[in-house]
């Protein structure tokens, strides 16, 4: 597992996948399932694991987080990076990184706190935080309001925070007056477009972004991979065309729930037993028709995930 300082080429070499975490029957973690998944990504070509959103890491308690790490730890192939995530709140943040400095993470995401906050003061925990660890952090911009754009440039160029996780939805992703702000004050190389395959390639040409994060890579890793390796050659067409494959399945999330419709997919492609969601979350995919809906699109992304790598 990847022990050295986070590099911009580290954030590049994989797409970076956001796997859900697998629990058993009694939300206990299931280590081999876990494992299952992570041998899927890494059969793709993924080899960056970052355990935040789609994990459910906000619903994770503290008392079970040095189980969480160490099975990551164990799990992990000699390739892998692995990023675990803390927080939200301050409190949680502060006893989790009291965990997170005896371990051989180089970094890990601070979850995005919603309410109640403000940008200064979450400058200030993140700060705290990376002060506790020892290590420098990765930040998670989601919304309006939480950190500036010259407070993440400064958090960058002080070597606080490593690279920055970028998710505000937008209808549009090319009109974005905030990433265009922040682009202009901070180094695009770690700024990470965050909100999977819908986005990346108009943030790739419209703003300079070089990685990206994936949940719908954990059905098909080899796929979005190629993504990324058709951006990096110049091959947009390519790139473009296979970002589709991927759209019904986000469909699927967006209408839905983004974290939960994955956490299910993931079961239903047959890839990897996830299990019950941690309460305070439940399956929400809802009736049996949009089970067997999203069982046929994950089925169908899996299978072309395949065919892309007979193809290449």
């Amino acid at each position: 597992m990847k022990t050295s300082p986070v590099t911009t080429a580290d954030l590049q070499r994989s797409v970076i996948s956001v796997p859900p975490l697998c629990h058993d029957d009694d939300l206990g973690l299931d280590a081999a399932e876990n494992a299952r998944l992570v041998a899927h990504l890494a059969n793709g070509g993924v080899t960056t694991l970052m355990y935040g959103g789609n994990a459910n890491f906000y619903n994770v308690g503290v008392t079970e987080y040095p189980a969480i790490l160490e099975m990551l730890e164990e799990i992990a192939g000699e390739d892998a990076w692995v990023i675990p995530s803390s927080g939200p709140d301050f409190g949680k943040l502060m006893d989790q990184a009291a965990i997170l400095k005896h371990t051989n993470f180089p970094t890990a995401m601070v979850l995005p706190l919603v309410f109640p906050k403000t940008s200064s003061g979450v400058e200030a925990g993140i700060r705290a935080f990376v002060e506790a660890v020892g290590k420098p952090a990765i930040a998670y911009i989601k919304g309006d309001g939480y950190l500036d754009p010259d407070q993440v440039a400064g958090l960058l160029d002080e070597g606080i925070v490593c690279a920055v996780k970028y998710a505000r939805v937008l209808e549009d992703p090319t009109k974005d007056t905030y990433l265009e702000e922040l682009t202009k004050v901070a180094d695009t190389g770690r700024i990470i477009s965050g909100i999977g395959e819908r986005p990346v390639i108009a943030h790739w040409r419209s703003f300079g972004l070089r990685a990206f994060t994936s949940g719908s890579v954990c059905v098909a890793p080899f796929a979005s991979t190629e993504i990324l390796r058709c951006l990096q050659a110049g091959d947009i067409a390519t790139a473009e065309k296979i970002r589709a494959a991927f759209l019904p399945l986000e469909d699927l999330r967006d209408d839905i729930s983004p974290l939960c419709v994955l956490h299910k997919a993931v079961d239903l492609a047959g890839i990897a037993k996830t299990g019950p969601l941690l309460p305070m979350l439940s399956d929400m995919v809802g009736a049996a028709s949009k089970t067997e809906e999203l069982r046929h699109v994950s089925k169908a992304l899996l299978a072309y995930n395949e065919e892309t790598r007979v193809a290449v």
